[in-house]
């Protein structure tokens, strides 16, 4: 009776087969195999069932030609299972550990990104005065004319307040601008023209809200006073007002910023024709080439009465060919493609950059660097506002007519200019008076829109050649 029981339950030890069902197509077991069939061992000991424990007789007696489940082809025998959930078992760990690992690491560099993201976006000071201000008179400001080109004007600050006070006093925290460029990015991005406005330049500037909200009155005045009495927003308007050029951007840079851009790229070669001993400058350099650092460089762009003639205009000059020589090299070096040198270089511009609230994210300033990074740097022309002493004071400036119009207007429309060096630009103004109008005449006829062609440099020009 108990063994009648146990037949038809079926073998415990056998999940294949649940009772009621016989493994050898209905016959039962013997019930002496309910002994010798005991649960399985563990999995690392997959001995397969002994011959003499296999029931034999069911089909023999009934006469049957009963198949084996472990001949039959795909069919998985309860022996062999144990010993394949073991390899895999084994595996599976290292599999965990590779996967965490993998995932680990996937954390880290992109915590690592997020951190230092966010350092370089902090940096970035943004305008929103300027930006306020500007809205107040947006009826009287130019209408863009050439949709996707960008007119940003970048203005160097000689503040002496904070770290900057040790390149000369603070009177009472003014500050005016020590340098002004306009830089007219094209639509195609095939161009980038930066035009310097000298700061003695004698100019109409408009009525500005001071910082402690009183309105100066309108002037014609010297034209960095304009930064002094009404901020970055006065100076756009004067700008604006001078030029007829709508002004998409601003970037206010201060004395360390480009220092420190100097010092990211490992320096800036140039070549001196004589030695500098410049007190003011803090600038003592022996003549032939050399590379500058930080400090040099910026003692060289600043150096005015040791230098030259001591003009304004010279300076400027120089400041055009040693920022060239800074594109050109943050260009070579392939600065701007490669993220490990890229980093310092942006962390340097933007711990003292100020900008309009349209470029104070680090996005924004990375569209504006990589749809310039295609630009050949023989088409990063530099040039200065055509100008000449001023007729009632010789230490002024004041604009040539119609030259400066008409550099504006090619600006304006989004047309190119060229710029050769002053020598050369000399020689060809002398052959064509030389030729008289006739030739002038025909040439028009060859060429009805000349490209206008003004005295500067550009990125690709050797400073060592000058």
């Amino acid at each position: 009776m108990d063994a009648d029981v146990t037949d038809s339950a079926g073998t415990p030890a056998d999940p294949d087969h649940p009772a009621g069902d016989s493994p050898q197509g209905g016959s039962q077991e013997e019930p002496g195999a309910t002994d010798s069939k005991d649960e399985p061992g563990p999995a690392t000991e997959p001995e397969p069932l002994p011959e003499d424990d296999t029931p034999q007789d069911s089909g023999e007696d009934k006469g049957e030609d009963k198949p084996n489940a472990a001949d039959a082809p795909g069919v998985q025998t309860w022996a062999d299972q144990p010993k394949d959930g073991s390899a895999s078992r084994r595996k599976r760990p290292w599999l965990r550990w590779a996967a965490l690992g993998a995932s680990f690491l996937v954390l880290i560099s992109a915590g690592a990104g997020w951190w230092l993201y966010k350092k370089l976006d902090g940096n970035i000071t943004t305008d929103t005065s300027a930006a306020a201000e500007l809205k107040v008179y947006e009826k009287e400001r130019p209408t863009p004319v050439v949709v996707d080109a960008q007119n940003i004007l970048l203005i160097g600050s000689d503040s002496r307040s904070g770290d900057n006070s040790e390149y000369g006093r603070d009177d009472g925290g003014s500050q005016r601008s020590d340098t002004t460029i306009l830089l007219h990015l094209a639509a195609d991005r095939k161009s980038a023209t930066a035009v310097s406005l000298p700061r003695d330049l004698m100019v109409e500037i408009p009525s500005c809200r001071t910082g402690d909200d009183k309105e100066t009155r309108e002037r014609f005045a010297q034209f960095n006073s304009a930064f002094e009495l009404g901020g970055t927003a006065c100076t756009i308007r004067t700008v604006e007002r001078l030029t007829g050029i709508r002004i998409d951007h601003h970037m206010v840079v201060d004395f360390n910023g480009f220092k420190d851009m100097v010092d990211a790229v490992d320096g800036v070669k140039i070549c001196l024709d004589e030695p500098i001993d410049d007190k003011d400058a803090r600038l003592e350099l022996p003549a032939g080439p050399q590379t500058l650092n930080g400090e040099e460089a910026l003692g060289y762009v600043r150096a005015r009465k040791t230098l030259g003639d001591g003009s304004d205009t010279e300076r400027m000059e120089r400041q055009q060919r040693f920022l060239g020589a800074l594109v050109n090299k943050m260009q070579s070096n392939g600065v701007l493609l490669n993220p490990t040198r890229l980093y310092p270089v942006l962390d340097a511009a933007t711990k003292s950059l100020t900008t309009d609230p349209g470029l104070d994210s680090l996005r924004d300033l990375y569209d504006l660097v990589r749809s310039m990074r295609d630009v050949p740097t023989d088409q990063v022309q530099f040039l200065t506002v055509p100008r000449q002493p001023y007729r009632e004071n010789r230490n002024r400036d004041e604009l040539v007519e119609p030259d400066a119009s008409e550099l504006f207007k090619q600006l304006r429309e989004d047309k190119p200019v060229a710029v050769v060096p002053a020598d050369e630009l000399e020689e060809k103004e002398k052959e064509k008076a030389q030729d008289g109008k006739p030739d002038d005449t025909g040439s028009a006829s060859e060429s009805p829109t000349p490209t206008p062609t003004y005295s500067g440099s550009s990125a690709a020009d050797d400073l060592c050649e000058q």
